[in-house]
């Protein structure tokens, strides 16, 4: 009993924890996320003095693994992927069968698939429900390493990488719109390892 309440406590905090930073790094500006960079660059600076600040592209590939994998395990734990296969599948017959329903007009089947559309309702707000948890435990590991890579290189402006058809090209200049090379090469990587990840924990939708 008391181990069982003191994992809840720990939950309740870890969630807690994980929203306020957050909604910190979005409501409360620069300086709580430059506030954040700091910190975590108490850890994260000598490690990039290992490996040489010329390879910082490599620390990006190696943050975007670590974030990939540890989403996806919290994700694999906390989701109920049976319903959510389920769901979306009985979704796909729904919008198929009220499409026929419509076309041909047939009120009493539109009656039936409304009532049945208030059920599948409810199946999906507990999947959104599911789905807004695992946000909070990811937050706690990815921007806090986000926020130190943004404030290293936004420092370190003449930082560069040899892109495949790019050729050498600065970290903090602009890939596609607003996100900057840099952030580019760290969700590539991310989205990588991450589909990997995925296919051996068998985690994802249909």
């Amino acid at each position: 009993m008391v181990s069982e309440t003191l994992k809840k406590q720990i939950d309740r905090f870890l969630l807690a924890f994980g929203f306020s930073l957050m909604f910190g790094i979005m409501l409360l500006g620069q300086e709580f996320r430059q506030t954040v960079g700091e910190m975590v660059g108490i850890l994260m600076d000598p490690v990039l003095a290992l490996v040489g600040e010329q390879n910082f592209h490599l620390i990006l590939l190696v943050m975007a693994a670590i974030t990939a994998i540890y989403a996806s395990l919290i994700q694999k734990y906390t989701i109920d992927w049976d319903l959510m296969r389920n769901t979306q599948e009985r979704m796909k017959v729904f919008q198929k069968e009220f499409r026929e329903a419509q076309l041909s007009q047939n009120t009493y089947m539109l009656k039936k698939l409304e009532d049945q559309r208030r059920e599948m309702m409810e199946d999906q707000m507990k999947m959104s429900k599911q789905q807004f948890k695992p946000m909070a435990y990811i937050s706690i590991i990815s921007l806090p390493l986000f926020m130190w890579a943004y404030y290293y290189i936004n420092g370190h402006e003449a930082a560069t990488m040899v892109f495949p058809f790019w050729g050498e090209q600065l970290l903090t200049t602009s890939a596609f719109g607003p996100f900057q090379h840099w952030i580019y090469w760290y969700f590539i990587s991310s989205l990588g390892v991450s589909q990997l990840i995925r296919k051996a924990l068998n985690i994802g939708g249909v």
